[in-house]
């Protein structure tokens, strides 16, 4: 089953474009990472996709339906939910109320019976490492990535997308996040991810789609996509 396909999708700012002519497709139980160098374009084409910033031309199709033109909120009932390069949590609130946030608002009215108690699960199954009533203000980046990732959970995706979250991460954080992918992976939640670490990506990606100056170069599987000429060359010069 494809979960996500792109067609010509492209996005320009004025006389810029950002994403060229982009065309993808992302299946039932894929972990696709999504790869090119800074500045490639990869933040803005999720943006596109999800509804946060729509693309000036192209079409998006998640599950079957026509999602191009579509908001994030309505992106996130059909199935979608993604984290963030940069979390951004409301400051004052705390871990779970953040994620209670998601859980209520993300999901249909009923769908979850006791909030509080998914939520945190939530945070134990992304293995939150602080408490619960901790204030977002007070956690540094890793801890605001690992929160992003319960709150992105929270609303029940079918649809991941999640951008550079190991970014920063020590050795050992990163086999953590390894460990959890692979546990969101095995929910039957389909993945596409932004990732620099190329450990991270070769570990838990069954494909690979890279993107240079916008355009796609290459699109496939992981140990292909990695090996091509192209891709090494986007990567090294």
């Amino acid at each position: 089953m494809i979960v996500l396909e792109t067609s010509n999708l492209t996005k320009k700012f004025g006389g810029l474009t950002a994403v060229n002519d982009v065309s993808m497709t992302l299946n039932q139980g894929d972990v696709m990472g999504l790869i090119g160098p800074n500045g490639a374009g990869k933040t803005t084409f999720i943006n596109a996709i999800s509804g946060l910033n729509p693309p000036t031309s192209g079409s998006v199709k998640m599950f079957g339906d026509d999602t191009t033109r579509l908001t994030p909120e309505k992106m996130c009932r059909l199935g979608l939910s993604r984290t963030f390069q940069i979390p951004s949590p409301f400051p004052k609130m705390t871990a779970i109320e953040t994620v209670m946030t998601a859980t209520i608002f993300g999901n249909e009215s009923g769908k979850v019976k006791d909030p509080v108690d998914h939520s945190r699960e939530m945070l134990d199954f992304v293995e939150f490492p602080m408490a619960e009533t901790v204030v977002a203000e007070q956690l540094n980046t890793v801890q605001l990535k690992r929160l992003d990732l319960a709150r992105a959970l929270a609303s029940n995706p079918r649809l991941l997308f999640m951008d550079e979250l190991a970014s920063g991460l020590s050795e050992g954080e990163l086999n953590d996040i390894m460990r959890i992918i692979n546990k969101i992976s095995k929910k039957g939640i389909s993945i596409l991810m932004i990732e620099h670490i190329m450990q991270l990506i070769m570990a838990v990606c069954n494909r690979l789609l890279c993107i240079q100056f916008g355009t796609k170069i290459a699109e496939g599987l992981t140990q292909e996509v990695a090996n091509d000429p192209k891709v090494t060359k986007a990567y090294l010069g």
